[in-house]
């Protein structure tokens, strides 16, 4: 059952949550248990008239170079500049959905499929990245260099704030303003996420089409700890080869 973004409630929050539960578990990856939540929050997510509230739906986590496949590296690679330590962070695209065809299959993806993080001075380089590690409530060091142990256990349990820019057009946080936020009608912005199990971290952002108040975006942030809880098989397995 859709969910009108523009009048959004707390028993919106609560059905939503309930079907993304409810989805049947994935075999496969996490990569595609990611595609089928950004699938689902762009269809249900609608604005007054029914259609997609969001232009864009993209599901995000770190996960080290090492483990990408070579295109993946290549990508990260070129965006750095030169190729990255085995062990450097890279944020990567896991699921998408969208408006545009291009904007429904990450290997598609022009510019955000793999972002390397290799130190805390880079990443505050990148505007919406540093603004969504703060705005989530964590240090941009721990995205960077992932906890371990009790310290991972202890952020994976904790609740996270929201990044919220209620105002897109002209938010230095959104810097694609002229290839983006303007041509697309990008009235709004949020990303809710957390850490895993494993140390990783992971966000969902939503840009929208419809306008987002606080109390819409702090009602979007239960969604985290039920992606936290979709992606824990997968987070677990990961934590085990550790």
């Amino acid at each position: 059952m859709p969910h009108s973004l523009a009048r959004f409630s707390v028993e919106d929050v609560q059905a939503l949550g309930a079907a993304l539960r409810a989805l049947p578990a994935s075999a496969g990856s996490i990569e595609t248990e990611a595609q089928r939540l950004a699938e689902t929050l762009y269809a249900e997510l609608v604005d007054d008239d029914g259609a997609p509230a969001c232009a864009l739906v993209r599901v995000y986590a770190t996960r080290r170079f090492e483990s990408l496949d070579q295109e993946l590296q290549d990508f990260a690679a070129a965006v750095l500049g030169e190729t990255p330590a085995p062990t450097v962070q890279c944020l990567k695209l896991l699921g998408t959905a969208g408006d545009e065809p291009d904007w429904n299959d990450r290997a598609r993806s022009q510019g955000h499929r793999a972002i390397p993080l290799p130190s805390e001075q880079f990443v505050e380089r990148l505007p919406m990245v540093a603004q969504l590690v703060r705005r989530l409530g964590l240090d941009i060091g721990v995205v960077v260099t992932p906890p371990e142990g009790a310290d991972a256990l202890r952020l994976s349990q904790s609740a996270n704030d929201v990044f919220h820019v209620p105002e897109a057009l002209g938010s230095p946080y959104l810097p694609a303003q002229e290839g983006f936020v303007e041509p697309h009608r990008i009235a709004s912005a949020v990303g809710f996420g957390g850490i895993m199990l494993s140390g990783d971290f992971f966000a969902v952002l939503l840009f929208s089409h419809v306008p987002v108040d606080e109390a819409t975006a702090r009602t979007l942030k239960i969604l985290g700890q039920v992606v936290r809880q979709r992606f824990l098989p997968f987070t677990q397995a990961v934590a085990v080869r550790a």
